[in-house]
């Protein structure tokens, strides 16, 4: 058993993590299909997504959480919208052109996202967040800052992609452990033409 298969099993780890408010308030204006979500964890983002109606890939090295990703996908009566996959990111063969959708929530893979954004179909749209570098005390993440993005550095890595959001922010987290945060979305698109969906929150804005 992995340190991230105890980690799951005792309930270290939560078992039904919220996906980001950013992810859920673009989810509508995105095309349905087919949705992979990268180092899926107890599925934040899988059950999320295959609940609004994706057939989603859920992508991760730990049994123990793929078993639990199954089970919470199953209360809510999804669980044949979502195919389990064991495997490591970091060597993990990625299809090209396959998904509408990637997501990917706190697990730092700068050295595949050329890989991953591959794996996004013409048009299809990438979500990634993760740990900020910060110079104030952020206890909820990874200690070592090898694991956490430098200012605009997850920013950086997206501009092959057409960035439709991307904000870095500190928030104040329940259970008082502070938290730094970036959020990316952008599309595979080209063009200096293009449409530009608005986030549902902002449609009466002006």
């Amino acid at each position: 058993m992995t340190d991230w298969d105890e980690r799951f099993a005792s309930g270290e780890y939560p078992r039904e993590p919220e996906p980001s408010p950013v992810l859920r308030s673009y989810e509508p204006s995105i095309p349905d299909g087919r949705a992979l979500d990268v180092a899926a964890g107890t599925g934040r983002n899988a059950v999320f997504l295959a609940a609004a109606g994706y057939a989603v890939d859920a992508l991760d090295a730990s049994r123990e959480g793929l078993k639990i990703i199954g089970e919470r996908a199953a209360e809510r009566g999804v669980g044949d919208r979502i195919e389990p996959i064991r495997g490591d990111v970091s060597t993990y063969g990625f299809p090209t052109e396959t998904y509408e959708l990637i997501a990917m929530s706190f697990f730092h893979a700068l050295d595949r996202f050329a890989d991953i954004a591959e794996a996004l179909a013409p048009g299809g749209y990438l979500f990634v967040e993760g740990h900020l570098r910060s110079d104030s005390p952020t206890p909820s993440g990874p200690s070592d800052d090898r694991y956490r993005f430098a200012a605009n550095e997850l920013l950086r890595a997206g501009l092959g992609l057409t960035v439709l959001h991307y904000d870095e922010t500190t928030e104040e987290r329940p259970d008082d452990r502070r938290r730094a945060t970036a959020r990316l979305l952008a599309r595979r698109s080209t063009g200096g033409r293009q449409s530009y969906p608005r986030r549902p929150t902002e449609a009466g804005d002006e």
